[in-house]
């Protein structure tokens, strides 16, 4: 009887391991990171200090070596060597190469189509139409009432998508995703007149303070302004309070 018992026991299957909601896997997998108080933790979103270094030297280097030498060709070798550095260096710590690697494809882009034309500004042609296209895609999501800011910080807040069910938070939404929205639309104001204008060195130090703290800037502003507002009870007026 025992034996009948322990191998009935012994058949049982483990149970399943619990899935996670699509909500986590995308709150896990997006670049915003929270701190522990549930808050945006700007430095990890941007992927630390390392992370701003890739995204800002290589084009501050570009700007400074051709304002110093008034060459081209060495302008780009210095901003695409500094961008194979960063590379090696993660290569060496056996770190993720996705930052890295998409910022040595973004220096690659820049640099032919500076390359291209032969003239430098023109290495800051690609980031006008990156801007363009988030603000365009960005826009379009407000105009059909799915913020794209919404769909990613609800997500991240294991709201889903039941915040559009709820006209506060929708507005919420919509409001956090015109200011990444003014992000954008401020890079290119102040930008586009300077290319035009042939201002390459006032372009090239607006690009770097216009990128990283410009964006980590609009996204913790847009973080807080969605906040779901406090109940009497101190709970949140979403699923989760974050």
């Amino acid at each position: 009887m025992h034996d009948e018992e322990s191998g009935r026991d012994g058949d049982q299957q483990p149970e399943p391991e619990a899935k996670p909601s699509f909500a986590s896997m995308i709150g896990a997998n997006s670049n915003i990171a929270q701190n522990a108080d549930g808050g945006i933790d700007l430095l990890s979103t941007v992927g630390g200090v390392r992370g701003i270094l890739e995204t800002v030297l290589p084009g501050f280097i570009f700007i400074m070596v051709f304002a110093l030498s008034s060459n081209l060709t060495w302008a780009l070798f210095a901003s695409i060597g500094l961008g194979v550095i960063f590379m090696v260096i993660r290569l060496a710590k056996r770190s993720t190469l996705i930052q890295s690697a998409s910022g040595l494809i973004g220096i690659l882009i820049c640099a032919f189509a500076a390359r291209h034309t032969g003239n430098a500004k023109d290495y800051y042609i690609p980031g006008f139409y990156t801007s363009g296209a988030y603000l365009l895609a960005l826009v379009v999501s407000v105009i059909l009432r799915w913020p794209l800011i919404g769909l990613l910080f609800g997500f991240i807040r294991n709201e889903g998508v039941e915040w559009r069910n709820k006209a506060d938070r929708l507005r919420r939404y919509q409001i956090a995703t015109w200011i990444i929205i003014g992000v954008f639309a401020l890079r290119l104001a102040v930008q586009l007149p300077m290319y035009y204008t042939d201002h390459v060195v006032a372009l090239g130090v607006a690009r770097a303070l216009m990128g990283v703290p410009l964006y980590a800037a609009g996204l913790w502003f847009a973080w807080l302004l969605s906040k779901p507002a406090e109940t009497a009870t101190g709970d949140s007026s979403g699923a989760v309070a974050n």
